[in-house]
C-alpha cells in the first residue's frame, strides 16, 4: 500500500482480511497489520570512555542517569539502552548512540 495518509482502522482491517486470504490462513489465525514507525537516534561524541580516570569503562546506567537529569532531554523516551563504543583501541574517548 502506498499513500501519503495514515491508514484508518477500516483500511487496516481490509489489509488483515486480504493477508489471511492470500496466505490461506484460517479465520482464527491472528494477523495484526501495523503501521511503520519512524526511528530516530542521537549520537553523542567526545565522551570519556573511562569512568573517573579508572580502568572501568562508563556504563549504560551512568549514561541513562545523566540523560534523565539533563534538562535538554526532558520528555525524551529512550527506545533502547544506550550503546557505548570506544573510538579506537588507543583512544580514551567514546561514541554513544541512543535510540529515541
Amino acid at each position: 500500500m502506498s499513500t501519503n495518509f495514515i491508514a484508518s482502522a477500516a483500511e487496516l482491517e481490509v489489509i488483515k482480511q486480504w493477508l489471511k486470504k492470500v496466505a490461506g490462513l484460517a479465520a482464527s489465525t491472528v494477523v495484526e497489520p501495523c503501521l511503520p514507525q519512524s526511528k530516530s537516534f542521537l549520537k553523542i561524541l567526545g565522551v570519556f570512555y573511562w569512568n573517573n580516570n579508572s580502568l572501568l569503562p562508563i556504563t549504560q546506567t551512568q549514561v541513562e542517569s545523566v540523560i534523565a537529569n539533563t534538562p535538554i532531554f526532558e520528555g525524551v523516551v529512550l527506545a533502547s539502552c544506550p550503546r557505548i563504543m570506544k573510538v579506537s583501541p588507543s583512544s580514551d574517548m567514546s561514541v554513544i548512540w541512543i535510540d529515541i
